[in-house]
């Protein structure tokens, strides 16, 4: 696939020297592996390269060679931005926290993403956001256009992100075009046996966390004759197990598997009058990115994620959220 900004990127790549990647405040696997594929192939490039989120790398993604150079702080002078795998400001908190974001703003930005229903990043000079079933997808085919060099590490880090975003190749996003990445990543080398079982070693949960997750399950909550499923993370929870294990991914998987669940929503309740929401959706109810955005979010149509940033009565968030999805819910039906 030929994307129309591929030029542009050529001219903004050769024309800096120093850049900044940056991740959101959430990191996953595509947003990571974007990020470290990229460094690699700008610093085959003889470009320098800072890789940056505003939150460290959780745990259980450090089967991704390269996440010990993602930085918390921005260095001091830099000449370009590169955000990836992300399309909305709100996602950037931490650097609105730390007063850095006007300083990024004034950056030259390029935005690679594939969250093409987003609200978009306003300072960005150039976006390339276009449906794929990940960002490192997006990266593959620029660096195939623009015969930028891809080593091994940055074959590897392709490769974990889009079977990170892809679900193994099995959601709805994964295209043809994402297995042939996939295939001939696979012919150069990248060993699929090797990524999948250093990262299933990562996978591993405590007895404690394990038992967490029992109570976890024995909290969720159903709504709308059972079409929603919904589970609460409260502060403590969040401190206590997000560094060995995201709290919400240990049952979104299982909530989305119950009979007669058409959405998953996972709530976690910050400090201040902070909640994110993550939703999962399951096939034919496409309506994750509809919802995010009605809660200043954004995402896929079947996976998305939203912050409000200005509550503290939980229980009214809850109800507007079930009374959003429900309506989306009928119009499908």
């Amino acid at each position: 696939m030929t994307y129309s900004e591929t030029p542009q990127i050529k001219n903004f790549i050769e024309k800096y020297n120093h850049f900044v990647i940056i991740q959101a405040d959430n990191p996953d696997g595509d947003s990571l592996g974007s990020s470290v594929a990229l460094e690699n192939i700008l610093g085959d490039l003889g470009k320098q390269v800072t890789m940056y989120c505003g939150v460290g790398v959780p745990s259980y993604l450090h089967y991704i060679a390269g996440w010990e150079r993602v930085e918390k702080f921005l260095p001091t002078n830099y000449d370009a931005v590169i955000i990836v795998d992300n399309s909305t400001e709100s996602l950037l908190e931490s650097l609105s926290k730390s007063n850095d974001l006007p300083h990024v703003a004034k950056k030259p930005t390029l935005v690679i993403d594939h969250h093409d229903s987003t609200e978009g990043i306003r300072f960005a000079e150039i976006t390339c956001n276009h449906r794929a079933v990940a960002t490192s997808e997006i990266i593959y085919e620029l660096a195939t256009q623009l015969d930028w060099p891809i080593n091994p590490e940055a074959a590897n880090s392709i490769v974990a992100a889009l079977m990170s975003d892809s679900l193994g190749l099995m959601s709805e996003g994964t295209s043809a075009r994402s297995i042939q990445i996939v295939s001939e990543l696979v012919s150069n080398g990248v060993n699929l046996s090797q990524l999948d079982a250093a990262r299933k070693e990562l996978m591993k949960k405590s007895a404690d966390v394990t038992a967490y997750k029992g109570r976890l399950l024995q909290r969720l909550e159903y709504y709308s004759a059972g079409r929603i499923a919904m589970v609460v993370i409260p502060w403590d929870e969040i401190v206590q197990y997000s560094n060995s294990y995201n709290p919400s991914m240990l049952v979104m998987e299982e909530m989305r598997m119950v009979e007669g669940v058409q959405v998953a929503i996972a709530l976690k309740v910050y400090e201040g009058g902070r909640i994110t929401g993550k939703i999962r959706c399951n096939s034919g109810y496409s309506i994750a990115s509809d919802l995010a955005k009605q809660f200043n979010g954004g995402g896929h149509v079947y996976a998305a994620g939203f912050k409000i940033t200005d509550t503290k009565d939980v229980t009214s968030t809850k109800q507007q959220v079930v009374i959003a999805a429900e309506k989306l819910l009928d119009n499908i039906a």
